[in-house]
């Protein structure tokens, strides 16, 4: 029974891995974390081998209660975020990276195949 539970959370691990880990981003001995500014990724890790840039169009809801009259009111309004991405391609001995930044700021580094 052990055996088959060690298992089963080995097996779990590896088919859904956790994702509490900040992104970031390793280029050399330098290190771009989560929140680093696109500026402050160009000074670390240089100029990429590709950048992509997109607006994403998100709807918002707010909803208010009205004191008075304990009534609720929902409101909706657009919001437009830029979504920049940036790869490296350190060369055929590491993987490609992929920086995403929302509104000029990291939110996540992706990982692609080998570089070359």
């Amino acid at each position: 029974m052990r055996a088959l539970l060690f298992t089963l959370t080995t097996f779990s691990v590896l088919v859904f891995p956790l994702r509490g880990d900040a992104a970031s981003l390793r280029c050399g001995n330098q290190l771009a974390s989560e929140g680093a500014s696109k500026s402050d990724v160009l000074v670390r890790c240089g100029e990429p081998a590709a950048k992509e840039t997109r607006t994403e169009r998100v709807g918002e809801r707010t909803r208010d209660k009205d004191k008075q009259t304990g009534t609720t009111t929902t409101t909706e309004h657009v919001v437009y975020k830029t979504i920049d991405e940036w790869t490296y391609n350190f060369g055929p001995s590491r993987f490609m990276q992929t920086a995403v930044f929302e509104n000029g700021r990291l939110v996540d580094v992706r990982s692609g195949g080998y570089g070359h």
